[in-house]
C-alpha cells in the first residue's frame, strides 16, 4: 500500500547542502555548511571555490541541482568527505564527481556491497566515490582522491514533492547546522566560507497564477523576474559568502482558486504499470470557532536547542500576550527531565500572563532530551469539557528516558487532542515526529532557524481557528490499483492538501471519493478521472512513489520493531530498483570502465536518461504552448468541490509579499494562533498511570 502525505504533516522541508572536505574520513558527518578538517589536523582546510544551486519547481515537485567546486591547497592527494543535512522526503538520484579530465557517475547498490566496492577501488588507486545516508542527519559522500593543488567538482541532483498549505508554497535549502550531532560538532573544525561565488536560482513554473513570491532576509540581494502569471525566476548571488544561514523561498497562489484534484501520472507503455501522484486541495466550508480554549505548550530546552531558545522564548512570551478572556494555558518544558513551568492551568489574566512571560524569558538550555516525559507530563490533567490544542516545539532528537517510537505511538493514541508539532532547525528527527503525528492525527511543519517562523505559525493558526474534517477517507475505484494510496486520514485541517502516491495496471475512468464527518454530519465529495494508458512526461514520479513507500515502511517498523527485519529487505529492494540512497542502500560512484569490469548493471544511468529526455520534452511543450506548466487538474469536468480553496488570513503568513521577519518579531510564534479553540475535545481514551 502506497501512502500519502499532507501539507500540514509534511510541509515539505526541501533541499539542504553542507560541504565537508577533510584530510581523511572519520566516523561521523557534521551537519553544517563548510569544509571540515579533524580538530588538531595539520592539513590545510579544503577551500570552497564556488557553490551553485539551481531549483526547478514544477508539476508538484522540485528538482534541486547542486554543483560545488573545491580546491585542495595541500601538496598531497587526500581522501574527502562531503556531507549535507538530510533533506526531508528527498530522492537523491544523481551524483557526479569530476577530477581533472575524469568524470565518474553513481549507481545504487546494497549498502555493504557499495562500501566494499568503494574500498577496493580506493585501495587500488582508482577514482571512486560513495554516497551514504547517515540516519536522519545527513547524506555523506566519500571521494578519493582529491588531488593536490587542484580542483574537484561534485554535482548531485535530488527530487522532492512540494505541497501547498492554505495557498502558500515553501522551499527551503538548509545550510545552517542543526545542532543535533554533538559528536560531529566536537570532532570537526569548520571552514564555511565560499572564496568566489555562492548562487541560488529558483525557476518557478505553475499552472495556477502566482500572486507573490519572496525570499525572507534577502529582499535587497535577490532579483525577482516575472515571466507570466505562473512563471517566476529568482536569483541570489553573493561573493565571498559565509554558508551559515538557510535559503527560504515562499510563493503564494492567487486568490479565488478552486478546490480541486490534480493528478500527475507516469505510464511508459500500455503494457507497463503506471505510477501517479494525486494532490487533493479541499474546497470545503470549515467554520471559524470563537470560543475560549486551553493551550498546552510543550517546549524543548535541551542542549541541542541552544541556538533556537531565544527565538522560542520570545515567541512564547508574545503568544501569551495574545491570549483572550476565557483562555487557559499550561507550559511544560523538558530536557533530561520534564517540568510543569506554570504549575497547572492558568487563566489568561493580564497579571498571570505578565508573571509567566518573565519566567519564559529566562529559559536556558542544557542537558539531554527526554521528549517522552515532556509529552507524558503535558498530557496529564486534561479537561474533558474544554477544547485543547497542544503545541510541541522541538528538534525531536530524543536521547534520554523512553526513546522507542512504539512507546510514543502508544502514548499519543490514548488522547484525542489537536497536536501541532514544529521541528526546529536542520537534522531534526522527522521519523519520530511522523510517528507522533500519525498516532494523534496531528499537524507538523519544519522551521529553519532563519525561516519565517511566523509564517509557519500563522498557517497553523487558521487550522486552530476552524473546525476540521473527521474520520476522513479517500478511495479510488474503477481501475485496477497495484498499490493503493492510504485511504484513512483521520483529521483534515483547514488548508491542508492530501498528497497521495499509487500505482495502477491499466488506464481508464476512475471514481475518486472523499468521505468525512463535519459538524457531526457525514459528507461525501466525489469526481471521476481518466487515468492515461500512456503518459511519459513525468518519470520522476516513480522515484517519489518509491521514496514515499520507503517512508511508510520505516514508519511501520518504528511502530512495530518486530517487523524491522522484513521491512529492511523491502527497503533495500526498493532502493536498488528505483536507485535511491536509503538506510539499506548506498550509491557508489565509478568510471564506466570500472562498472563494466565489475559487471554492475547501469540501472541509474538508464533511469537518468529517461528523466532527462522527459525534462527536455516538458520544456519543448512549454515553449510551444506558451504555458509555464501543463495543467494537471483531474476534476475539471466534474468538480469535486463547489468552493474555493482556503486562503491565509489577511496580513499573515509565509506566502505574502512582505519583507523578512526578524527573529524579534517571531513573537507571534504560537501567539498568532491563540485566538480561538478547537472542535475536538481532549477525550482520554484510557487511564494513564501517574
Amino acid at each position: 500500500m502506497s501512502g500519502a502525505k499532507r501539507t500540514g504533516k509534511s510541509l515539505i522541508a526541501v533541499g539542504a547542502l553542507v560541504a565537508l572536505f577533510v584530510a581523511f574520513w572519520g566516523t561521523e558527518g557534521a551537519s553544517a555548511a563548510g569544509t571540515l578538517t579533524p580538530t588538531g589536523s595539520f592539513e590545510k582546510s579544503i577551500q570552497i571555490r564556488d557553490h551553485q544551486v539551481h531549483v526547478t519547481i514544477n508539476n508538484g515537485f522540485a528538482v534541486t541541482e547542486v554543483v560545488q567546486t573545491f580546491f585542495n591547497p595541500n601538496d598531497r592527494d587526500l581522501e574527502a568527505i562531503y556531507s549535507f543535512p538530510l533533506p526531508k522526503s528527498a530522492s537523491l538520484s544523481e551524483v557526479t564527481c569530476t577530477m581533472g579530465e575524469q568524470e565518474i557517475h553513481g549507481e545504487v547498490l546494497a549498502r555493504r556491497k557499495a562500501r566494499r566496492v568503494y574500498e577496493e577501488e580506493k585501495s587500488q588507486g582508482g577514482d571512486a566515490g560513495l554516497a551514504e545516508k547517515n540516519g536522519f542527519y545527513t547524506f555523506d559522500f566519500f571521494v578519493h582522491p582529491v588531488r593536490a593543488l587542484d580542483e574537484t567538482r561534485v554535482r548531485f541532483l535530488y527530487y522532492q514533492p512540494l505541497e501547498i498549505d492554505t495557498g502558500v508554497g515553501r522551499y527551503v535549502y538548509p545550510l545552517e547546522a542543526g545542532g543535533t550531532d554533538e559528536a560531529a560538532h566536537s570532532f570537526w573544525t569548520e571552514n564555511n566560507r565560499v572564496e568566489n561565488f555562492f548562487s541560488v536560482t529558483v525557476d518557478l513554473k505553475s499552472a495556477w497564477p502566482i500572486a507573490a513570491v519572496r525570499v525572507p532576509g534577502h529582499e535587497q540581494d535577490a532579483t525577482v523576474e516575472k515571466h507570466g502569471e505562473g512563471r517566476y525566476t529568482v536569483r541570489l548571488e553573493k561573493r565571498k559568502a559565509v554558508l551559515d544561514s538557510d535559503f527560504v523561498f515562499y510563493y503564494r497562489l492567487a486568490e479565488g482558486l478552486p478546490g480541486r484534484v490534480e493528478v500527475i501520472p507516469y505510464k511508459p507503455a500500455k503494457n507497463k504499470p503506471g505510477t501517479f501522484m494525486m494532490v487533493v486541495t479541499p474546497g470545503i466550508d470549515l467554520k471559524e470557532l470563537d470560543h475560549g480554549a486551553d493551550y498546552l505548550f510543550v517546549l524543548d530546552i535541551s542542549g541541542s536547542m541552544s541556538d533556537k531558545i531565544r527565538t522560542l522564548g520570545k515567541g512564547v512570551a508574545k503568544a501569551l500576550g495574545k491570549m483572550k478572556k476565557g483562555d487557559r494555558f499550561r507550559i511544560v518544558t523538558f530536557n533530561t527531565s520534564a517540568r510543569d513551568l506554570t504549575g497547572g492551568w492558568r487563566d489568561a489574566t493580564p497579571e498571570k500572563v505578565r508573571q509567566t512571560i518573565k519566567i519564559v524569558e529566562k529559559l536556558r538550555t542544557e542537558g539531554g532530551t527526554d521528549l517522552f516525559e515532556g509529552l507524558r507530563k503535558a498530557l496529564r490533567y486534561l479537561d474533558d469539557d474544554r477544547a485543547t490544542s497542544l503545541v510541541l516545539v522541538t528538534d525531536a532528537v530524543t536521547n534520554t528516558g523512553e526513546i522507542s517510537p512504539a512507546s510514543f505511538d502508544e502514548l499519543m493514541k490514548q488522547y484525542d487532542v489537536r497536536l501541532f508539532g514544529f521541528v526546529m532547525g536542520n537534522s531534526g528527527n522527522w521519523p519520530l515526529m511522523r510517528v507522533i503525528c500519525e498516532a494523534s492525527g496531528g499537524f507538523s511543519a519544519g522551521v529553519s532557524n532563519d525561516d519565517d517562523i511566523i509564517g509557519q505559525i500563522v498557517l497553523a493558526k487558521s487550522k486552530i481557528l476552524h473546525e476540521c474534517l473527521h474520520d476522513a477517507e479517500l478511495k479510488i475505484s474503477g481501475i485496477d490499483l497495484l498499490e493503493k494510496p492510504t485511504e484513512h486520514f483521520g483529521k483534515i485541517y483547514r488548508g491542508e492538501q492530501l498528497v497521495l502516491f499509487g500505482r495502477y495496471e491499466s488506464g481508464g475512468k476512475a471514481k475518486i471519493k472523499l468521505e468525512a464527518r463535519l459538524t457531526g454530519e457525514d459528507r461525501t465529495y466525489e469526481t471521476v478521472f481518466d487515468f492515461p494508458h500512456v503518459d511519459r512526461l513525468n518519470p520522476e514520479i516513480e522515484r517519489l512513489w518509491a521514496l514515499n513507500r520507503i517512508e511508510e515502511l520505516e514508519l511501520a517498523a518504528n511502530v512495530d520493531p518486530e517487523t524491522e527485519g522484513e521491512f529492511r529487505q523491502s527497503i533495500e529492494d526498493l532502493g536498488i530498483k528505483y536507485q535511491l540512497v536509503t538506510d539499506e542502500t548506498s550509491m557508489v560512484v565509478l568510471s564506466d570502465q570500472a562498472f563494466a569490469r565489475r559487471g554492475i548493471e547501469r540501472r541509474n544511468q538508464t533511469r537518468i536518461g529517461v528523466e532527462n529526455q522527459a525534462r527536455s520534452e516538458r520544456a519543448r511543450a512549454a515553449r510551444e504552448s506558451g504555458q509555464a506548466s501543463r495543467p494537471r487538474r483531474a476534476d475539471e469536468s466534474q468538480p469535486m468541490f463547489d468552493r474555493p480553496a482556503p486562503r491565509p488570513s489577511r496580513g499573515g503568513g509565509g506566502g505574502g509579499g512582505g519583507g523578512a521577519l526578524d527573529p524579534a518579531t517571531v513573537g507571534l510564534i504560537i501567539g498568532s494562533i491563540l485566538f480561538a479553540g478547537s472542535s475536538i475535545r481532549p477525550r482520554r481514551k484510557k487511564a494513564e498511570s501517574e
